[in-house]
């Protein structure tokens, strides 16, 4: 085995151990993580004289947490993909400070979330048919672990294969034929 398959499978083994502990968080943990969150966005739109109603939900191993208002809102300002990626970090380290753990938790402003699965679908969707037409890999652009699952997701669901590579900020996904 090289060292880059070694590097894969060790961060393979890394991820479902995370997996493993995240699993091992009960419902009133991730609740109690949405309401923190919550709470931290609901100054930050206070604040920022915006207006939203906040939902949260725990499922999968995670707290989701919602804004949503009215189409005439100002909300739009903050659902912008980079904005509700920085709000969701802010959010994340505000439950680490109460909790002494890490969050995993998805913030969504306005049906950023949903627009964004839109959009990689629309990727996901064009490198099959890169790989149909013979290219023997597609190389995604680089994005959050949040987003590469649900790419793996989708390419799973076309039969094709995919693996994420790369470190850091850098790390994507690469698309290849079923094996």
């Amino acid at each position: 085995m090289d060292d880059a398959a070694v590097a894969t499978a060790d961060a393979d083994v890394a991820d479902s151990t995370k997996d493993d502990r995240d699993a091992e968080r009960s419902i009133e943990q991730l609740e109690a993580e949405g309401d923190i969150a919550a709470d931290y966005i609901e100054e930050l739109l206070d604040i920022t004289d915006l207006d939203g109603d906040i939902d949260i939900d725990a499922r999968d191993g995670r707290a989701y947490v919602s804004v949503n208002s009215s189409e005439d809102s100002n909300l739009r300002l903050l659902s912008k993909p980079d904005t509700v990626t920085a709000l969701q970090e802010l959010a994340r380290i505000a439950v680490q400070a109460k909790t002494g753990t890490f969050s995993r938790l998805i913030l969504d402003v306005g049906g950023s979330r949903e627009a964004r699965q839109a959009e990689l679908s629309r990727i996901v969707e064009r490198a099959a048919e890169r790989i149909e037409q013979g290219a023997s890999s597609v190389d995604l652009p680089p994005m959050s672990s949040y987003e590469r699952k649900l790419v793996h997701d989708l390419v799973a669901e076309k039969g094709l294969v995919s693996e994420s590579e790369g470190e850091g900020r850098d790390r994507h996904t690469v698309i290849t034929a079923s094996r």
